[in-house]
């Protein structure tokens, strides 16, 4: 199963509807949300997904009525931590402050959490899976990114959510970028004219 992970929207509508293309570009069977839309202003973007949005408040929510209403929508909000299991088994705890889960980590698998702002994904010693998807926003380092990943490979992938590109965009100029770098290995040196 693919999951969509982000957080930290801090009200950037614009890397919201970026966010929403990666993840119906990558055919993401649930998006999971780990906490601070900060406002509903956000929420109607995520009308777009092609599939569902499960959430968890952060610690900078200005309107948690209006995101409750909103989220009927598209998905679920709820306080952290939290905890659900994928088709797959996989056990998957959501929260925003990572510090909130002292005394619930348990025996799952995955950890999704956020607020820092920084993207990482990491293993402690008894092989759980720490993600934290990095802001959405962008507004504090200026990175903005999102997560995939696979729970059957444990994969995780971060996209960054550059302004002015998607992720198709951004993995059509890679390609091309790789192409160009394979034909000039490839192709002897012949003098160019311009036309």
């Amino acid at each position: 199963m693919r999951l969509g992970i982000f957080a930290d929207a801090h009200d950037h509508v614009d890397n919201v509807r970026r966010a929403v293309e990666v993840f119906n570009a990558r055919d993401c069977e649930l998006v999971v949300f780990a906490g601070d839309f900060v406002s509903p202003i956000v929420v109607p973007p995520l009308r777009k997904l092609n599939s569902p949005v499960l959430a968890c408040f952060g610690d900078n929510e200005g309107n948690k009525v209006g995101l409750i209403g909103g989220m009927r929508i598209v998905g679920t909000v709820a306080e952290p931590p939290f905890g659900f299991r994928t088709p797959d088994g996989v056990r998957i705890l959501v929260t925003h402050v990572a510090s909130q889960l002292r005394g619930f980590l348990g025996e799952c698998d995955v950890v999704i959490s956020a607020h820092t702002h920084r993207a990482h994904a990491r293993e402690d010693e008894t092989g759980r899976l720490f993600i934290n998807p990095g802001e959405t926003s962008g507004w504090t380092y200026r990175e903005p990114s999102v997560a995939l990943f696979e729970t059957d490979s444990r994969e995780v992938t971060f996209i960054r959510l550059d302004e002015g590109g998607d992720a198709e965009r951004a993995d059509a100029a890679i390609a091309e970028a790789e192409r160009a770098a394979r034909s000039a290995a490839t192709t002897p040196d012949t003098p160019r004219t311009s036309a």
